[in-house]
């Protein structure tokens, strides 16, 4: 445990915390609740507290947006630190308090046991191309299983799966499927449990492997974070992944299909492993720029700066998540927009949970939350 604890200390540059507060100071879940503290969890790991760390629940209030990271003097790498620790406790068989009672996480671990019949494809009706093979590989996520778990809220996740193969199919490509996909693992990474992140690597490697496909493109920011950045850490894994926005927009570029006209004003939600961890800021508003009529009217804070929708990794959701959300509707009601595009399911499943209990709040009930895929979809003509 101590070597593992120094070299976790070194490797994300927690003995060069300056104890300047920034981190806290920028912190959604500080600012808003009480005594969470990024940097009183690295001053108490480097003072050699490192076991009342592994025991403390606060940890996985965090919301691993990056924002600390952004403001940190001294490059802290407190995204990767907070990462190891979750593992670290993990180990011990400790962990915090899953949201919606753990039924996305269970479901995981489901498939990374066995995966049992999943009907994966269920969703795929007779006007979408797909195929069992190709260069190009649509990895859907768990989308089909978020219209059954947030059926209340109308989420829209086989609508976004179904949007992005016909917007692929648009674009001349008809994407390969897999039939026995499981969960990317993110929420099992990032809540530390890595043995059975592990187990879904393999599984979905090994699928992979056989559809031949070069490219992988993913509606979800969180799929296409952890198979780009995960994947190649665990096994040999060297395809090039994209997010449907960056595909679109590269398409795009080089084709003559037009968008129809959408009056209206929108405003773009960057998710955080979208924007910070993976820097993708641009490739989404270009595409959305080059709808006729739409005016995209950025929120006060955007790009780098954006505020995460307040629940990450199913862990804890509670009025300080609630908080955060409401800043958010906040800005995004002063934009004067009708229509707040996500470009990750789970920002969409998180707003519209909040939406649904502060219909009272004035305009909130009124704005529209829909999908990036959705919506460029609707409005992309047939080639």
């Amino acid at each position: 445990m101590k070597s593992e604890l120094e070299s976790m200390l070194k490797d994300t540059r927690a003995f060069l915390c300056l104890d300047c507060g920034k981190c806290t100071g920028s912190c959604p879940i500080s600012r808003l609740g009480g005594n969470y503290s990024p940097r009183m969890h690295i001053a108490r790991m480097v003072y050699g507290y490192g076991s009342d760390v592994l025991a403390d629940l606060d940890m996985f209030s965090c919301l691993t947006c990056g924002l600390c990271e952004k403001n940190c003097p001294s490059n802290v790498g407190f995204v990767d630190f907070m990462s190891r620790v979750r593992a670290m406790s993990a180990k011990e068989r400790r962990g915090g308090f899953c949201a919606h009672a753990g039924i996305t996480h269970t479901l995981a671990r489901m498939m990374a046991d066995d995966g049992g019949n999943q009907e994966r494809l269920s969703w795929v009706d007779g006007g979408l191309k797909t195929a069992e093979s190709g260069e190009v590989l649509y990895f859907v996520g768990c989308l089909p299983y978020f219209d059954t778990i947030f059926d209340y809220i109308n989420i829209e996740g086989t609508r976004i799966a179904k949007s992005t193969v016909e917007l692929l199919n648009k674009l001349g490509v008809t994407p390969a499927v897999m039939k026995n996909e499981v969960c990317c693992g993110h929420d099992l990474f990032w809540s530390g449990d890595r043995e059975n992140f592990e187990k879904l690597v393999r599984k979905n490697i090994e699928a992979i492997s056989k559809t031949g496909a070069k490219t992988i493109v993913t509606s979800c920011a969180e799929c296409f974070r952890t198979l780009k950045t995960e994947y190649p850490k665990f096994a040999k894994f060297d395809i090039e992944v994209k997010h449907i926005s960056q595909f679109v927009s590269e398409k795009l570029g080089t084709s003559s299909l037009k968008m129809s006209k959408l009056e209206g004003i929108v405003t773009y939600q960057d998710p955080c492993r979208l924007g910070r961890h993976m820097k993708v800021y641009e490739p989404p508003r270009e595409v959305l720029a080059k709808i006729p009529g739409m005016h995209l009217v950025e929120m006060d804070r955007n790009k780098s700066d954006s505020i995460c929708c307040g629940t990450t990794h199913f862990l804890n959701c509670d009025s300080v998540s609630e908080a955060i959300r409401r800043d958010r509707f906040a800005e995004a009601l002063d934009t004067g927009a009708q229509t707040l595009v996500t470009a990750c399911p789970k920002c969409q499943i998180h707003l519209k949970c909040s939406q649904s209990n502060r219909m009272q709040q004035e305009g909130v009930g009124k704005l529209r939350i829909t999908d990036f895929a959705t919506l460029v979809n609707a409005q992309l003509s047939k080639a």
